[in-house]
């Protein structure tokens, strides 16, 4: 299987965060991708390939030009306005009780397109999110050309990022960017299979009224977890979407027996829709030393979840979301990718 990965990716570091009352430094950083790239040489997993430059054409369909247009100038504006450190926001506009404006400070720019306060910039973060996004580009353009399969290692990741907003680390959304570049690329349907312990709340509201995307997530109970305001049962698509958003929360301490049971309804469900390419959105925060996280997956399971996901028989792109566990990450990234790997050889 190749991968692709671009050390531009790396370029976003030294960002910080609040988190649980305290600025601490980011979460995502660079260790994950160095973990998992040692990983894969270990195994031998296949190439790792630079990617392809790519335009921004398919990002600005996905998300708001506008938006795009931000994130590429948000450092820039950030050091124009005399500031150090990383650029995080500290003010929202309230939900309903706004003008639809475009404000000019960096640091109500930073509010208006942004859901948390973990989505930092710093000097290197546009790069990076452009070099992840072409990772992404690339191997989909892989896919389209006669792989079985691929992994994109992308870092920054994207499933938290929607239409016109950064949040959970992610920027772009990587996954929904590749599945309409497959769809470009004459795919009828594309189902995003994303299994991150945090929903994906960006990709539900890109596709959310679309019927050529399937959208499945399979992730902690939003009412007690992170990103809190969406990923509820009952949020299934509206309009041509209605049925075609499929949300599996799961309790805190959720093991692999039942782990696994909903992944197998959501791969029912997959069949079901009978796309030309599966896109998994790729975390392994669900392991139990995950330390944001608070499911109970072993390094032993990451395999078994790769076997599941071959058992489909279609196409499938990987795109890397999340996992903290830094010394951790790389086992259970490659764990999935060679599960899958052997699997398709039997």
């Amino acid at each position: 299987m190749k991968t692709i990965f671009s050390p531009l990716q790396q370029k976003h570091q030294g960002q910080f965060e609040f988190y649980n009352g305290a600025v601490v430094e980011g979460y995502e950083n660079t260790s994950r991708a160095s973990f998992i790239l040692s990983r894969i040489e270990e195994v031998g997993l296949g190439p790792i390939l630079d990617p392809q430059p790519q335009s921004l054409d398919v990002a600005r369909r996905i998300h708001k030009p506008a938006y795009v247009d931000f994130l590429e100038s948000a450092w820039r504006l950030w050091r124009e306005a005399g500031r150090p450190g990383t650029a995080l926001p500290y003010a929202w506009p309230a939900r309903g009780r706004y003008k639809d404006i475009a404000p000019e400070p960096i640091d109500a720019l930073l509010g208006l397109y942004s859901i948390d306060t973990s989505t930092g910039f710093v000097e290197g973060t546009w790069e990076a999110i452009k070099a992840s996004q072409d990772s992404a580009l690339t191997a989909a353009d892989l896919i389209s050309e006669g792989e079985q399969a691929c992994f994109a290692l992308c870092r920054p990741p994207g499933h938290h990022a929607g239409t016109d907003f950064n949040g959970g680390y992610c920027f772009l959304n990587n996954a929904a960017i590749a599945a309409q570049r497959l769809l470009d690329a004459g795919a009828s349907r594309v189902t995003i299979l994303d299994i991150d312990y945090h929903h994906g709340n960006g990709t539900q509201e890109i596709f959310y009224e679309r019927a050529d995307v399937q959208v499945i997530s399979l992730h902690a109970d939003p009412r007690n977890e992170y990103p809190y305001f969406a990923g509820y049962a009952d949020e299934q698509g509206s309009g041509k979407g209605e049925g075609f958003n499929l949300n599996i929360p799961l309790p805190e301490g959720t093991d692999w027996p039942q782990w696994d049971s909903a992944l197998e309804f959501a791969l029912g469900n997959v069949r079901q829709f009978g796309p030309d390419v599966v896109i998994v959105s790729l975390g392994v925060d669900t392991f139990e030393g995950d330390p944001i996280s608070r499911f109970q997956l072993s390094h032993r399971h990451f395999p078994l979840i790769g076997g599941r996901l071959a058992s489909l028989a279609t196409k499938t792109l990987f795109v890397l979301e999340g996992g903290y566990a830094v010394e951790d990450v790389g086992i259970n990234v490659a764990g999935v990718l060679s599960g899958y790997e052997d699997a398709m050889r039997r």
